[in-house]
Parts: C-alpha cells; sequence; structure tokens
C-alpha cells in the first residue's frame, strides 16, 4: 500500500507495475466502492498481466467513507471525485516517491459506475495527460458539461441486460470526441455472469494496449 498525498487529503492506494511496463492506468471507484472493489482488482490483475501498471486508490478518506457510508452523499460528489484524480494524475505525471518511474508512463483512467464520470472530468481537465479511458458499467452522463472537452479516446464497456445505463452511455457518447461501447453480451449491471468480467479485462487491455505505447502521448508536468 501506498499514500498519495494530496492538497486536501492524504489516500490510501495499491501500485502494481509490471516489469517493462508500457503505460499506467489510474482507477476510479464507483458508488460506495473502494480501493478493495474485487471486480477492479480483478480487471487490473488482466492489466498488469498484459504489461500495463496500475493504481487502484480510494477517492475519500476514512472518514468521509464513514459519513458517506450513512448519507450516501459524497460517492455522486463528482466534482470532488474529479478533483481527487487531478490531483493523483499530476502527482504519477511527477512521479511518485515509491515508484519513480510513472513520470515515464503513459497514462489510462479506469472508471466504474459513478467514477467513471470523475475519470472523464479528469480527462477533460488534463488531455495533455490523459492519453485513454474505459467506463465499465459507468455514469458517464454525471460528467455534464465536461464530456465534450474530454479529447482523449474513450470505451464504454455496458453489459446487455442493463438496459438504462447502456441508454445513458449512448447518449453520452454522442457528447464524447472519440467514442466506442462494447456491450457484453447478457451482462448485468455488476458483469456477475460467467466470462462477463473476463471479456471486460480483455477489451480494457486492448484499449489501453492500443493507446498507452511508448509511442503515443505521455504525462506531462504542470507548471
Amino acid at each position: 500500500m501506498i499514500t498519495i498525498r494530496l492538497a486536501d487529503a492524504a489516500l490510501a492506494g495499491d501500485l502494481a507495475i509490471p516489469e517493462g511496463a508500457t503505460g499506467m492506468v489510474l482507477f476510479a471507484h464507483g458508488s460506495g466502492s473502494s480501493r478493495h472493489s474485487p471486480r477492479n482488482r480483478a480487471v487490473a490483475g488482466g492489466l498488469n498481466a498484459a504489461g500495463i501498471g496500475t493504481l487502484l486508490m480510494d477517492l475519500l478518506t476514512e472518514r468521509e467513507e464513514e459519513l458517506d457510508s450513512v448519507t450516501a452523499g459524497l460517492r455522486f460528489d463528482i466534482e470532488l471525485l474529479a478533483m481527487r484524480l487531478i490531483g493523483t494524475i499530476d502527482r504519477l505525471a511527477e512521479g511518485l516517491e515509491a515508484a519513480p518511474l510513472t513520470a515515464g508512463l503513459p497514462l489510462g483512467l479506469f472508471g466504474a459506475s459513478t467514477g467513471a464520470a470523475a475519470a472523464l472530468a479528469a480527462a477533460a481537465a488534463r488531455p495533455a495527460q490523459v492519453a485513454a479511458v474505459v467506463s465499465r458499467g459507468g455514469r458517464p452522463d454525471l460528467a455534464g458539461p465536461s464530456l465534450p472537452r474530454v479529447k482523449a479516446p474513450v470505451l464504454l464497456i455496458v453489459g446487455g441486460r442493463d438496459p438504462e445505463v447502456l441508454a445513458l452511455n449512448d447518449q453520452a457518447a454522442r457528447s464524447l470526441d472519440q467514442a466506442e461501447t462494447h456491450v457484453v453480451s447478457g451482462a448485468t449491471h455488476l458483469f456477475e455472469e460467467p466470462g462477463a468480467l473476463e471479456e471486460v479485462t480483455t477489451q480494457a487491455a486492448d484499449w489501453f494496449n492500443r493507446r498507452l505505447g511508448r509511442e503515443g502521448p505521455r504525462p506531462s508536468r504542470r507548471s
């Protein structure tokens, strides 16, 4: 475990960088979840196997998580979650104390549920640093006015048996500059069906591998 120290919070994260990594992916968890999400951890493991580094982090402090467990309000505070991601993106661009090599790796974002909206808002705010975005069962619609400002290519992965979220993703895709939608046939919102999460992982790894190559956009230090 590492600690990401930002201006307003110290956040816990789990960092994995395989030897010869060609890129880094920062995960933004969804409603009521954390870096311990078994689904995100499964996807992260698949990305590591594909040669991509990952950082799973809590977007809320322990005290904020306790408050959110009662009010369920902070998990929908997209502005707060996005600012936490933006701060972490900047730290990765500078090189973390525990892993200075992150400064030389192209960066992608992987968001689930409300975390997808935060990831898109962060990508809009850091176009020179974010090279690709993947959303799993996400709520990109909650990113609102940030959507047209996202320059990175976005892959929207949605379950075929999640019609409301699929409709919201289709609508959001029309506002994005570069977006593709991949529907996992027979999958519900949590992708718990046999083979569903494996398909998510395969699609995400392919998307990031094609866009986080050494020749692609790299993170840059902001002044």
